[in-house]
């Protein structure tokens, strides 16, 4: 039993660190602006959806409880980041460093956006476990891949027009505002179903039928 709990837990260190990792890494490089086909995203498009993956990994395995607790958890680990990003910053640059400006340019983020990044990210985060579970009761256990791919899809749309319209509302037409949104969702929507099989076998690695019951049928 002692075993038993000791994998459980291992595995879960596991996937939350993933999970906090993935999210405070996609906060600092969304400071470069990437042209991908033609389109015009922020770097961590290519990282921070992964985050949903695990979300509903970690929703399946360990239950809803959990899953909320990492999203918690994630929450206050971007508010150590920036708050030592800041610190960083504000530190005098030794004499012989040349790249203070450059470093403060890249590194720091205007309140807004700040604001906008944690309030996207809370708001989707929360709505993802929420849906997963609710569909989850719905379909009585089944279909791992439409509560997985039902719940992001609705919580990537809620995570980019929260983010996209509370960071640049106001700071450029209308139309460029709706087109960043939808580029975008495309892309974030893209890597979520293509990514289904990766959840599958995530699952199946971390070992489905080790987890609890009690927990996994929160």
């Amino acid at each position: 039993m002692g075993m038993y709990n000791e994998q459980h837990d291992t595995r879960f260190l596991y996937l939350s660190t993933a999970f906090v990792a993935l999210l405070v890494v996609a906060n600092i490089v969304s400071a470069k602006v990437i042209d991908l086909w033609g389109m015009i995203l922020p770097a961590a498009v290519i990282g921070y959806p992964f985050t949903y993956l695990l979300t509903d990994a970690i929703s399946e395995l360990y239950g809803e409880k959990r899953a909320k607790q990492v999203v918690y958890a994630g929450f206050f680990a971007n508010l150590l980041m920036l708050l030592f990003v800041q610190a960083t910053i504000a530190l005098p640059a030794a004499s012989f460093w040349p790249h203070q400006e450059s470093y403060a340019a890249i590194m720091s983020s205007s309140l807004r956006i700040v604001i906008a990044s944690l309030l996207s990210y809370f708001v989707a985060q929360m709505a993802d476990v929420k849906l997963f579970h609710w569909i989850r009761r719905k379909t009585g256990g089944r279909r791992f891949w439409l509560r997985k791919n039902g719940s992001t899809l609705v919580s990537q749309l809620l995570d980019t027009v929260i983010f996209i319209g509370v960071a640049f509302a106001g700071t450029m037409p209308t139309a460029a505002l709706l087109q960043m949104i939808l580029f975008q969702y495309l892309v974030k929507t893209a890597i979520a179903v293509i990514d289904t099989p990766l959840s599958y076998l995530l699952i199946k690695q971390m070992g489905k039928r080790t987890a609890p019951q009690a927990e996994v049928n929160a």
